[in-house]
């Protein structure tokens, strides 16, 4: 704070304070801001006490007196619609919009904003035009809680498929409710009896079958039921009462942040609480502003936008993060500070703190300490078989002071979209004869994720009964050297087939300790060592990128046209409690 500040806090004139200060010999003016040591000595000198607060703490608790005192009215909910693809979500969307949206503007040009809304009975929806769960995952990963309620769209002729699956456990971790939309109902092959039953087994049972899940049999093409859907989207709002106090300076999420042509940077936000007006000085995540103009979701300027309201945002000075806080401030020179502080807390994060991220070395001692009361676990395997026996064999796993919670599984390679699940849940990745494509490996390192690959169903369950136990035996590290590619395969005598290959990453070595896997697909056919390495007629003992080689396997010749061979070697690391 500022001597002027300090004076005004303690009910003194500014050159009272100044006073005191020049006589500890301290020469400032009134606008020079004071270090806590300096303020608190001053404050004590006149018979005040001082207290620390961060600019970020006031404004919270300035939220949370405003919520307590405002009068609070409903507020629209905000909808996520999720589902498998091609099974007509965003058919499904523009039929809702078509339907309820008049004519748009000139021409049928619609502004594409990242979320619009419809008006029901004199009431408003808000629907979020993500693609998927991916979208909706990254939002709670960034820990933004932005969607009252998904929509789960199956088709009644498809039925629950992989990418089903995983929108019903996103919107479970995140303890959203969710209503299905039973679409394609007009098709000749739709069986919506099929669709309830296998939506039963995974422990969503439609309430005509006695169950709570509410289930609407819709028709996006013939745009049958969709005033069904929607009054039942208004229904669960009802029972959830989402409430908000338009009186009060706004706060919401950033959905989608772009730098437009003409506009500067414009944001897309949702105000979830209070009102934002033209004019008002905001912070969104590290960036600061002021709202020169308010867009809506049918490209109208707006003076002012209340609760769930969707609309463009301009007057940025940057881009800020989809998912970063929005928050209106009084005063601009607030707003810098603030700014500049979670500039420097993420500037922190970024210099290698681990975010607290769980892993099963730090599990025993976050039980110690009281904090972590369960496990949360996803799984991926090479076939769902493997998929569905581990993930049986972990849930059965826990005691008394934890248990094993399981979030996710399937089958197929760990992709980014796993990454980010972990990350929004606080995670670990159990790989069952799988490995992470390059991209879910690089960015499960920056996140910290833990990420444990297993060969053998009996070791998976012994780790993370011995995690629990705090008695992890010393992990094995995998240090990668290459990969290579397999271009062609041609027979040899000794080994039965060789494969040729370049070398796409690190080096291919056969010295030593050093092992190889076969991959395909990212799944791990083979493991063992290589029996010969050659570059033209020559053996070698190792290969650099960018070259080509024949490599082969000892006694092992399946080898295909497109696998990929992963050379690396091991050490142990003791483990850390």
């Amino acid at each position: 704070m500022t001597v002027k500040d300090l004076a005004e806090k303690l009910d003194l004139r500014a050159k009272d304070v100044l006073k005191k200060l020049i006589e500890r010999r301290l020469m400032m003016t009134i606008n020079t801001t004071l270090d806590t040591e300096t303020a608190t000595m001053v404050a004590r000198e006149f018979g005040a006490d001082v207290e620390m607060r961060s600019f970020e703490e006031e404004m919270l608790e300035v939220e949370s007196t405003a919520a307590l005192e405002g009068d609070l009215s409903p507020r629209a909910p905000v909808i996520t619609v999720m589902g498998h693809v091609d099974h007509g979500k965003t058919t499904l969307l523009d039929a809702i919009r078509d339907s309820r949206v008049a004519e748009r503007e000139a021409g049928g040009i619609t502004q594409h904003i990242g979320a619009y809304s419809v008006e029901i009975n004199k009431r408003k929806i808000v629907f979020l035009d993500t693609p998927g769960h991916e979208a909706f995952t990254l939002m709670r990963a960034r820990g933004a809680r932005v969607t009252d309620i998904v929509v789960l769209v199956v088709a009644a002729d498809d039925g629950v498929m992989p990418q089903t699956r995983e929108a019903i456990d996103h919107a479970k971790a995140a303890d959203v409710p969710l209503i299905v939309a039973i679409n394609k109902i007009d098709k000749a092959n739709a069986n919506t009896d099929r669709v309830k039953t296998e939506l039963s087994e995974l422990g969503l049972t439609a309430e005509d079958w006695g169950g709570s899940t509410v289930t609407v049999e819709v028709s996006a093409k013939k745009q049958q039921n969709l005033e069904l859907l929607l009054e039942m989207i208004l229904l669960v709002t009802d029972l959830g009462e989402l409430k908000a106090n338009p009186k009060r300076s706004a706060s919401g999420t950033v959905l989608e942040a772009k730098i437009d042509r003409g506009r500067g940077p414009v944001a897309t936000i949702l105000v979830k609480d209070g009102t934002l007006r033209i004019g008002d000085n905001f912070i969104a995540g590290p960036i600061v502003g002021k709202v020169r103009a308010l867009i809506d979701d049918r490209g109208q300027p707006q003076k002012e936008s209340g609760p769930s309201s969707p609309v463009e945002v301009l007057g940025l000075t940057g881009l800020p993060q989809p998912g970063d806080t929005f928050q209106a401030v009084a005063d601009a020179s607030k707003a810098r500070q603030i700014a500049m502080l979670r500039q420097g807390q993420a500037k922190e994060k970024t210099l290698g703190e681990k975010g607290g991220r769980l892993t099963l070395e730090s599990l025993q001692q976050q039980i110690a300490e009281g904090g972590t009361r369960e496990l949360p676990i996803i799984v991926k395997a090479d076939v769902q078989g493997s998929a569905e026996v581990l993930a049986d064999a972990l849930s059965k796993l826990g005691d008394e002071r934890v248990k094993v919670r399981l979030i996710s599984s399937g089958a197929g390679a760990i992709n980014e979209g796993d990454v980010v699940f972990a990350a929004a849940s606080n995670a670990v990745i159990v790989g069952f004869n799988v490995r992470p494509d390059r991209n879910a490996a690089a960015m499960a390192e920056r996140e910290h994720i833990d990420v444990r690959l297993h060969r053998v169903i009996y070791d998976v369950t012994e780790e993370i009964k011995k995690a629990m136990a705090g008695l992890l035996e010393p992990t094995v590290k995998e240090i990668q050297l290459g990969q290579a590619q397999v271009r062609d395969v041609f027979k040899v005598p000794k080994f039965g087939a060789a494969a040729g290959c370049l070398v796409v990453e690190g080096r291919i070595s056969r010295s030593g300790e050093t092992q190889a896997r076969l991959l395909r697909d990212n799944v791990v056919i083979h493991e063992g060592r290589i029996g010969s390495l050659r570059r033209f007629k020559d053996d070698v003992n190792e290969v650099k990128n960018g070259l080509e080689c024949g490599v082969a396997f000892e006694r092992y010749a399946d080898i295909k046209v497109g696998d990929v061979i992963e050379v690396f070697s091991t050490e142990t690391i003791a483990a850390t409690v």
